[in-house]
């Protein structure tokens, strides 16, 4: 009951960064026009909240590390619910996507802190099983958010979508301060700054945690591409609305949780190594069959089901892969869960923009996740035979 407890109150603390994502996604092309600016900038308003969820967490993971988890995370949760009400009243895209940058910083402070604390409660198997739980409660965020999104349209406009966000963010404040401590003094490091880059340098150079974190970083990325991307071609290219698109947008993150699920329940069994490639030869399947489909008719039906597989892959592949990274790492969790969300946003932030230099296709979309799905899949040939303790 304790654990139960424990995974709910984390999962729900660990969705705000991706809430700074998903909300508004079906009112993008809305955002874009009402702006008067182009699709890059305006997907240029998530990549750089990626950019934000990737370089926040390098600067919160080691902090964490050395003055606890708590006071961060209240911090954190505090400033993303501010960012998102004044990004609610941007008066236009040059100062939005400065508040984007300041709400992924915030953001990234749920993720990295969930992680770090499951990493100091848990190990081995245990930790993969908690880390899929995590999964499934945080996996409620992108399958709600579109889908809230889209209905708060038919009321509002991208403005008010943001106004919700600093509420939610003001639920997820009072739900921070019932968090106890984690990390007790006597584990804490206090090395100061120089301490601390030698802790990141030295977590950079372990292979045990290198491969596995980039595996899971390349896989992440297909989504990233779908997530960015996706919102232009389904509504613009193959005409779906915004209710529509949100409820697809869901479907595929309930592939998310339900493969998130399964995972926990066949850890026990499989292993986490074992588990990380067939879900990377799943994604690379994903893909094969998403380029195939785009290329061969121009129906909406031989797009979903792929995107669906592609999507539900980061399900078994994220909560493995973490646990797999973070395995050798107990004395410096905060540093290295800091690493391996960095390299996860960081390439989420950096290729969906380069694919749509000169326009967004459901062409570009289809080849940019099948390149980084078999990158993935190279990464994988790497991994150790068995996980280690």
């Amino acid at each position: 009951m304790a654990d139960r407890g424990k995974v709910l109150a984390l999962g729900g603390l660990s969705t705000f960064g991706p809430l700074s994502l998903d909300l508004y996604l079906p009112a993008l092309p809305q955002l874009t026009d009402s702006l008067r600016t182009t699709e890059s900038l305006g997907q240029a308003s998530m990549s750089l909240c990626m950019v934000g969820l990737a370089g926040g967490q390098l600067l919160v993971g080691p902090l964490s590390d050395r003055i606890g988890r708590r006071v961060p995370l209240l911090v954190g949760v505090a400033l993303f619910a501010v960012s998102a009400a004044l990004c609610a009243v941007a008066p236009s895209i040059e100062v939005l996507l400065v508040l984007r940058l300041l709400t992924g910083l915030a953001g990234a402070t749920g993720i990295v802190v969930a992680r770090a604390m499951v990493r100091d409660l848990y190990s081995g198997d245990a930790a993969a099983r908690m880390f899929s739980l995590l999964m499934v409660v945080s996996g409620a965020a992108p399958v709600l958010a579109p889908v809230i999104g889209s209905q708060l349209l038919r009321i509002t406009d991208w403005r008010g979508l943001f106004l919700a966000l600093a509420g939610i963010g003001l639920v997820l404040l009072a739900a921070a301060l019932t968090q106890r401590e984690t990390l007790p003094p006597d584990r804490r490091h206090d090395g100061g700054l120089r301490a601390t880059g030698r802790a990141v340098v030295r977590v950079a150079r372990d292979r045990s945690f290198g491969v596995p974190t980039l595996v899971l970083a390349l896989v992440c990325c297909a989504m990233f591409v779908y997530i960015a991307m996706g919102s232009y071609v389904l509504q613009e290219q193959y005409g779906l609305g915004a209710q529509a698109y949100g409820i697809v947008f869901a479907v595929n993150a309930l592939g998310i949780v339900a493969a998130g699920r399964l995972s926990a329940a066949l850890v026990r069994r499989l292993g986490p190594v074992r588990l990380l490639r067939i879900a990377v030869a799943v994604c690379v399947a994903g893909g094969i069959a998403l380029v195939a489909g785009v290329s061969a008719t121009s129906s909406v039906w031989a797009v979903l089901p792929p995107l669906f597989v592609v999507v539900a892959s980061v399900g078994i592949v994220l909560p493995n892969g973490t646990a797999l990274a973070l395995a050798g790492q107990g004395a410096v969790a905060g540093s290295a869960s800091a690493l391996l969300g960095l390299s996860q946003f960081a390439l989420g932030a950096l290729v969906p923009p380069l694919v749509s230099t000169g326009g967004v296709t459901a062409a570009k979309m289809a080849l940019a996740i099948l390149a980084v799905g078999l990158a993935g899949a190279v990464a994988a040939a790497f991994l150790p035979g068995r996980a280690p303790r």
